[in-house]
């Protein structure tokens, strides 16, 4: 499974993340992550990183990398947009709230045994 998650902020904002994420055991056992980076704007020097993408296959945990992703979110100085994406479905996190952490274990948790109400096979 891939999924995709987008931070609407600065790209340290996003190294911020993979960092986190990358000092997580759970998460640094079951998945892989890198940065996807856009191409240069005209006129700027370099890339930046646009998403951060993990591919995960066994023993993936929806929720155990949902609440490192708000866990992180809360640390952050400034609140930053976070839309999580897995196929074509996406959801934001924004507020961190109940509903919202349990929308987004649901929208990841699929044909990986976790069950749940994915999208499934």
């Amino acid at each position: 499974m891939r999924v995709e998650v987008r931070v609407d902020a600065a790209d340290s904002e996003l190294r911020s993340l993979l960092s986190w994420l990358q000092r997580d055991p759970d998460i640094r056992r079951s998945a892989a992550l890198q940065l996807r980076e856009a191409p240069p704007q005209v006129g700027q020097m370099g890339t930046t990183a646009d998403v951060l993408q993990l591919v995960t296959e066994n023993g993936w945990s929806a929720a155990n990398f949902v609440l490192a992703l708000v866990a992180w979110k809360r640390t952050r100085p400034r609140d930053p947009a976070v839309t999580v994406r897995r196929d074509d479905l996406a959801d934001a996190l924004t507020d961190c709230s109940e509903e919202q952490i349990s929308r987004i274990i649901r929208l990841l948790r699929d044909e990986q045994g976790e069950g749940g109400e994915g999208t499934g096979r």
